[in-house]
């Protein structure tokens, strides 16, 4: 082995193989942003002064060798030669006329760009980037995510404020190159800066709302342009701007203030090492900036997507993240002040891959061990093609798979799957290693922005392998493995310390302490950790033995014990303070993964339900003086997934109730008192539903005499049952955000005066919410905002209700929110009183055709009431009969089941009944408004949701599409379901088909005709699908749509 300077590589003289040219599909995109940045990022001239030595006394030829010493072996034609240096000066003076002579309309453009995106971290914390979203406008989609601030915006005055920290000996240069091109500029510049309103509102519509099509809208903060004599906060920021920001006062009710967990698959970045040791990760859809000694962190927000790749440049001031998805983003950040600048494009898969150190060759690492050396061919301005690269060598380097590529210094540094980092030269020689940590795969490796402290005798820096031993000098850095662990290595005393330690796998439970600012998160790869989340400090861990992932925790009411669950059937009890077993054997009597975990009020029983369907109990019981626990019994009480498993209190005895809910829609109720050792007794079973399936279940807070179960369903209802007598009390419009609420909980209250406004918490697919109590439909109750864009695996409320934090599953990321109920109630004032939020829920609103057609069906209804054909003197109320309701809902568009129809007579007849014991038989006109819309399905009638029907029923005809036989139609309405008499049927499709007067029996005016009169089978065709259906049959339009989601209605009617 021997040092780089002895060793240039050479020419293999066999076993060559020529690389073919291979384009990169991705290169074209990526060239196009490179040139960009270059013309106001000077950083490529900031070399070091070995690079600048090699370059004017020039290189020897690379070679290919095999091995990690002197690489021989080659593959490609040629001789790798670098152009030889012409000095600094020389290299800036030609690259600048280059640059204003063919594009200078660039650099204004560019300039303006990072002018608009200026965008300070001050501000992006007081909207924290937050998709903030409520039901009157749903969504506030990524504009408001980029919303720009007036008070940070700010306006560069010429290009010389994109001065960066040179060395000293090019600084002077620099300058004044950037006042000639301020010179050529400024009246371009001027020009532009007329036009910015106009750009910054075009830039602005490109970052669209990533919200359901048709469903959500979007809503368009303003943008200020500031005084022209602002400074650019590009070139007045410093470093240390960022941690000292005072975020002033929150305006939403959610925001973001810590972030739990790392994504283990991208890298961890060394910002800062002087006096504050700053690290840069990336967590589910938000960059991490996290200060180590100060315990503080800043997120930069505004990714729709979970972030897929990031990188920083050479001065660490500027951090580029892209996700992959819908509507993906590349955004370019500055750690100090924090603007952004946002590509609505693709870009491309990233690879591993670096320019190396003579900036004219690129380098790229492969999982074999290998690296492909790339040349650059960048064509004259003049020239129409553009730049591309082309493979010339194909280097044998070793034999572990690479996963990093960077460079530090005069080093080109690699990690590979097994854990060890090794540097080279420029030349490939091989110059020292770190293998003795016994790390797992490297995922990153980032070195300290300041330079390497000069060895002196108390140094003890290890000697590098070339035979002359001289002393390995080089920079601190981090280290992130596979394993979640960001460790940092002091290369003078090769000194290794760990930083941070994750889960590796997926968070899916996570729970709060009942009296105590701890939250403990579990993690699929089997650990638990705690932490103080006042604090933001790690307390305590436990990593159990291999096969046994975290799926559910849960504390019991004195906050002593801790539940868990595990994927593979176990369920410990743990010791709250400790994580150590509180029983001697853990539990095993379920074969698949505990989903549940719940304990009574009195700590005395315990449930888990797990992914077969089971519900098992285990109960306290002393032996020998000492409280135990012991399994009860188990039971596997329902046919699909369970989705609620909830101890209650019964009122007359104190004692524990439990209830399940299962997504077959059975509510089961549990006799506990009855149960013995292995049988679990039921005491009464209920349907919640007809066709949504419910999603989950909480106990109602005690805003009314009675008592409430509250159900949520796949069809954005909540729904409130008598927790007595399980009968549907009420039905409600539930939050709409895209998709079901999953979950639900109160948030909890500590004085009597907050008793008095209770607040429920939820959660769906991709968002968390807050919505005001008692629900009642007004949308503007209601607000949610974007928290894990992957889906929502979990959520737990801190004990005093100041905090929600939400688990990302996948994403490996816990957040924890603050709330600010204040805001909430704001919006709520905003959105109007009594009947104003219901009446923009329907078309036209409170002076539309719809709501003027309802006028005329609800009076209409008074005089069929009083017979259509009297002779008495009519009288005109504010009611109609509680039998006239049915047949409105159904006038107006919406058309209830018998069930349905029940629950809205319950519904009506018993509003009163706990208060004033009477059974109410009429309804006004607002209160019949209010039933309706809480009623109707949120989207109208969807063909996609009558196909779907078809789909089931139906058959495959010749034309390819589902259809019932006309036989098999009528069976199915007389024989399932709500089935229909022969006389009802028969009285139906008569009217439909033209053959009756309209009415159906319901006008006093109409005759049914009977019996052979009327031949209402032969006008059916023999196979029907679902638009002969829709159309022939029920005699529907179906409005202009996206295929299966047009919305059937009437067609003389916009409902």
């Amino acid at each position: 082995m021997s040092d780089a300077e002895g060793n240039p590589l050479e020419e293999a003289e066999d076993g060559e193989t020529e690389m073919k040219e291979e384009e990169d599909p991705d290169y074209s995109e990526e060239e196009e942003n490179v040139p960009q940045k270059s013309e106001d990022d000077l950083l490529p001239w900031r070399e070091t002064q070995e690079e600048k030595k090699a370059e004017e006394e020039g290189e020897g030829n690379l070679e290919e060798e095999e091995g990690e010493g002197n690489l021989k072996e080659e593959e490609g034609e040629g001789n790798l030669k670098e152009e030889e240096g012409e000095g600094t000066e020389e290299k800036a003076e030609a690259a600048l006329a280059e640059m204003v002579s063919g594009s200078q309309e660039e650099i204004t453009r560019a300039s303006q760009q990072i002018t608009m995106a200026m965008i300070s971290l001050e501000g992006l914390a007081s909207t924290d980037s937050q998709s903030l979203t409520s039901e009157n406008s749903p969504i506030i989609g990524r504009e408001s995510e980029h919303s720009l601030q007036t008070e940070s915006l700010s306006t560069l005055s010429s290009p010389s404020d994109y001065e960066l920290a040179l060395t000293s000996s090019e600084e002077k240069l620099i300058i004044s190159l950037q006042k000639k091109m301020a010179r050529l500029s400024s009246g371009e510049l001027a020009q532009e800066r007329v036009s910015e309103p106009v750009k910054e509102e075009k830039r602005r519509e490109k970052k669209v709302s990533y919200v359901d099509k048709g469903k959500e809208e979007e809503l368009q903060p303003i943008a200020h342009t500031p005084a022209m004599d602002k400074d650019s906060l590009v070139s007045t920021s410093s470093k240390d701007i960022l941690f000292q920001k005072d975020d002033g006062a929150k305006v939403y009710p959610l925001t973001m203030t810590w972030k739990f967990g790392w994504n283990s698959s991208l890298p961890v970045y060394y910002i800062r090492d002087e006096e504050q040791r700053v690290l840069l990760y990336a967590n589910a859809h938000t960059a991490v900036i996290y200060n180590a000694y100060k315990n503080t962190q800043h997120h930069l927000r505004g990714h729709p997507n979970v972030i897929s790749c990031m990188c920083v440049s050479e001065d660490r001031r500027w951090i580029a993240t892209a996700d992959k998805g819908p509507n993906c983003l590349l955004m370019i950040w500055d750690s100090f002040t924090g603007p952004d600048e946002t590509f609505n494009k693709h870009v491309g898969k990233f690879s591993q891959s670096i320019f190396h150190l003579n900036l004219t060759q690129v380098l790229s690492a492969t999982l074999e061990g290998k690296l492909v050396v790339w040349d650059v061919y960048r064509p004259p301005l003049s020239a129409s093609t553009l730049p591309y690269i082309k493979p010339c060598k194909l280097v044998h380097l070793q034999k572990e798979g690479i996963t990093v590529l960077t460079t530090v210094d005069s080093y080109i540094v690699t990690g590979d799957v097994k854990g060890n980092i090794k540097f080279y030269d420029r030349t490939l020689s091989i110059m020292n290693w770190f293998s003795n940590f016994k790390l797992s795969s490297i995922r990153t490796l980032s070195f300290s922005k300041t330079l390497a402290t000069p060895p002196t005798e108390k140094s003890n820096y290890p000697s590098d392998c070339t035979l002359k031993g001289d002393i390995f000098v080089i920079r601190n850095f981090i280290i992130g493995t596979s394993d979640a662990i960001v460790y940092h290595l002091k290369a003078d005393e090769t000194k290794l310390e760990k930083l941070l330690i994750e889960p590796k796998e997926a968070i899916c439970a996570i729970s709060c302490h009942p009296y105590q600012p701890l939250i403990t998160i579990g993690s699929s790869c089997g650990m638990i950790k705690v932490w103080d989340y006042k604090k933001k400090r790690y307390l305590f861990s436990r990593v159990f033995e291999k096969g046994l992932g975290i799926q559910s925790l849960t504390y019991n009411p004195e906050g002593d014990l801790l539940g868990a669950g595990f994927t593979e059937g176990t369920v410990y009890i743990l010791d709250a303070m400790s994580l150590e077993n509180g029983i001697p054997e853990p539990f095993n009597y379920s074969r698949t993964s505990v989903t549940h975990i719940s304990f009574s009020h009195n700590s005395q029983y315990m449930a888990t339900a797990d992914a077969n369907f089971t519900v098992a109990v285990y109960m306290v019981k002393v032996r020998n003086s000492q409280r135990v626990w012991e399994y009860l019994a188990r039971l596997r009480s329902h046919r699909q997934s369970i989705r609620s498993l909830l101890f209650g209190v019964h009122l007359d005895s104190n004692e524990p109730r439990l209830l399940s809910l299962g997504r077959d829609r059975l509510l089961i109720e549990y006799n506990l008192l009855g149960s013995y050792k292995n049988h679990l007794e039921v005491l009464d079973i209920h349907q919640t539903d007809q066709g949504n399936y419910p999603t989950c279940m909480i106990w109602y807070p005690p805003l009314t005499k009675e008592l409430f179960l509250l159900i949520s369903n796949s069809g954005y209802k909540v729904k409130l049952f008598n927790s007595t007598t399980k009968m549907c009390r009420k039905t409600l419009l539930g939050p709409v955000f895209g998709s079901p609420v999953e979950q639900v909980q109160v948030l909890p209250v500590k004085t009597a005066m907050e008793l008095e406004r209770r607040y429920l918490v939820f959660i769906n697919r991709d968002k968390v919410g807050l919505q005001i109590l008692p629900i009642d439909g007004n949308p503007h109750k209601t607000c949610a905002i974007v928290c894990h864009p992957n889906g929502v695996a979990g959520m737990a409320l801190s004990y005093n209700g100041h905090y929600i934090f939400t688990a990302g599953g996948q994403d490996l990321s816990v957040v924890q929110w603050e709330v600010n109920l204040s805001a909430l109630e704001a919006a709520v004032s905003l959105g109007g009183e009594d009947l104003i939020p219901f009446y923009g829920l329907v078309s036209g609103g409170r002076e539309g055709k719809f709501y003027r057609e309802l006028e005329d069906y609800f009076y209409y209804s008074q005089l069929r009431s009083q017979g259509i054909d009297t002779m008495e003197a009519r009288k005109v109320s504010e009611h109609i009969c509680l039998s006239e309701v049915p047949f409105v809902m159904r006038a107006i568009g919406f058309y209830p089941s018998e069930e349905k129809i029940d629950d809205i007579f319950n519904e009506i007849k018993f509003s009163e009944y706990v208060d004033t014991g009477e059974v109410i038989d009429k309804i006004t006109l607002p209160d019949f408004l209010k039933v309706y819309l809480n009623h109707r399905p949120p989207f109208g009638y969807t063909m996609s949701s009558i196909q779907k029907n078809f789909n089931i029923l139906g058959y495959t005809n010749s034309e390819g599409k589902k259809a019932i036989r006309r036989e098999d139609f009528l069976r199915l309405l007389l024989t399932k379901g709500e089935h229909m008499t022969e006389e009802e049927l028969s009285d139906c499709f008569a009217t439909l088909l033209g053959l009756n007067p309209e009415g159906w029996k319901s006008e006093p005016a109409a005759s049914s005709l009977k019996g052979p009169e009327v031949r209402w089978e032969e006008e059916l065709p023999e196979e029907i699908t679902a638009e002969i259906f829709v159309t022939d049959i029920l005699g529907l339009t179906i409005s202009p749509g996206f295929g299966q989601d047009a919305e059937v209605s009437e067609g003389a009617r916009d409902v």
